[in-house]
C-alpha cells in the first residue's frame, strides 16, 4: 500500500513538473517583426580612425523597440553636394544585417584619394537609410557631426554596404 502511494505521489509530481515546463516554453507574446532602420529609430555617429587612412567609420545604433534591418549602404551627402557619395559594390556583406535594439551597424567612409579631383573641406554630412530596393531611401536625414575642423573629401569618396562589425567595414 505504501510502495503504491510513492508511485502516485512521484506520478502526481511529474505530471505538475511536465506541466509547468509546457507552460514555460510556450511564447508570452511573439516576437517583435523587424522594421527598417531609419534616423529616427537610430543613433548615427561618425569617428574618425587611424587606419585605414583617410576613412571615417559611420556607425548606426537601433534605439528603437523593434530588431530593425539596415538595407545595402547608407546615402551620404556632404554638405549641399550635388550627388550623393559613391557606394562600393564590391563591399556586400553575406547577409542583411539585422539590428536588436541596443546594436550597431557599420560603414566606412573613404574620404580621399590621391587620384580624386576637386576636393574642398566639408563640415557637415546628412546620412539616409536604404530602403530593401535599394532604389531609394526610408525616413529622414540623420546629422551626424563630423570632426572638428571639417573632412576633406574629394571626387574618389565612397561609402560601403553596412557590416556587422567594424572591422569589416574598414576593410575598404
Amino acid at each position: 500500500m505504501q510502495l503504491r502511494s510513492r508511485a502516485a505521489a512521484a506520478v502526481a509530481t511529474l505530471t505538475a513538473a511536465l506541466a509547468l515546463t509546457a507552460l514555460g516554453t510556450a511564447p508570452a507574446t511573439a516576437a517583435a517583426k523587424p522594421v527598417t532602420c531609419t534616423a529616427a529609430t537610430t543613433k548615427v555617429t561618425v569617428a574618425k580612425v587611424n587606419r585605414p587612412i583617410n576613412h571615417l567609420l559611420l556607425t548606426a545604433t537601433n534605439t528603437g523597440t523593434k530588431p530593425c534591418y539596415a538595407y545595402n549602404a547608407p546615402y551620404l551627402r556632404f554638405d549641399d553636394a550635388q550627388a550623393a557619395t559613391s557606394v562600393l559594390r564590391d563591399s556586400v556583406p553575406q547577409a542583411v544585417v539585422t539590428l536588436e535594439p541596443g546594436q550597431s551597424a557599420y560603414a566606412a567612409i573613404g574620404t580621399s584619394s590621391p587620384e580624386g579631383a576637386h576636393g574642398y573641406q566639408a563640415h557637415e554630412l546628412g546620412v539616409l537609410f536604404a530602403n530593401r530596393a535599394m532604389d531609394g531611401s526610408v525616413g529622414g536625414f540623420a546629422r551626424p557631426k563630423l570632426p572638428a575642423g571639417g573632412v576633406y573629401v574629394d571626387s574618389s569618396a565612397f561609402v560601403t554596404y553596412w557590416q556587422s562589425n567594424p572591422a569589416d567595414a574598414l576593410e575598404w
